[in-house]
């Protein structure tokens, strides 16, 4: 038990290494909770400090994801403390509360006074490795979205709500058999709703017309 423990604080850590705000102070000195949205994730700083930033930060924060999921978890070992009733083996289940863990602290980082980003990336990061093709489908609706209404808010809504519905269509339509599919469904409606909720801001901004554009052309200082 003491060693699952450790491995969802150690994942939660690394999920809590706030890019967003390391980044903008060293490149522009600035903070960015201070700017644009005043979100501390890729996407205030894909607005604020232009794309190329924007992208290297959302790669960082998918990279805490796949960090949780691909090395903290190994720091696990012996058999699971409780009963295991999914269809995932010991430690595949371990790596999906190490992806968790890793996504609030994210959301709640210790190190920003519980108040981070939206999860979106560092979920991407998570989940990429264990439904992969649902996760490229999310992302291909993302950048539809993105492209098409230029909110970065409304593109990571999109994609979020789009992997479960994928899963459904791919698993009860299609017939494809996705691997731990009813653990994984929950999980990620679960997950919809999480970005749902983070990003109540951006919708009644969205709604209200007062959402901020993303431009690749050109930084907005």
């Amino acid at each position: 038990m003491l060693n699952l423990i450790v491995v969802v604080i150690l994942s939660y850590l690394v999920g809590s290494i706030p890019t967003s705000i390391i980044v903008s102070k060293m490149v522009k000195g600035i903070d960015i909770r201070h700017h644009g949205s005043g979100n501390a994730g890729g996407s205030n700083v894909f607005r604020i400090l232009g794309w190329k930033y924007g992208l290297f930060v959302i790669l960082l924060d998918a990279l805490k994801g796949v960090i949780a999921v691909l090395l903290v978890s190994r720091l696990y070992f012996g058999s699971f403390p409780f009963p295991n009733a999914t269809p995932f083996d010991d430690f595949t289940l371990v790596q999906i509360i190490a992806g968790i863990a890793a996504v609030l602290g994210h959301i709640w980082t210790v190190f920003a006074g519980f108040k981070g980003g939206k999860g979106i990336a560092t979920g991407l990061g998570f989940l990429v490795s264990i439904v992969t093709i649902d996760m490229l489908l999310g992302l291909v609706v993302f950048a539809i979205v993105v492209a098409v209404s230029k909110y970065i808010s409304l593109g990571s809504l999109s994609a979020a709500v789009s992997v479960p519905l994928f899963m459904i269509i791919r698993e009860n339509i299609f017939g494809v058999d996705i691997s731990g599919y009813h653990t994984i469904l929950p999980f990620t409606i679960f997950l919809a709703f999480l970005v749902m909720y983070t990003h109540k801001a951006n919708l009644t901004r969205i709604f209200s017309g007062n959402e901020n554009k993303i431009s690749l052309s050109k930084k907005k200082n």
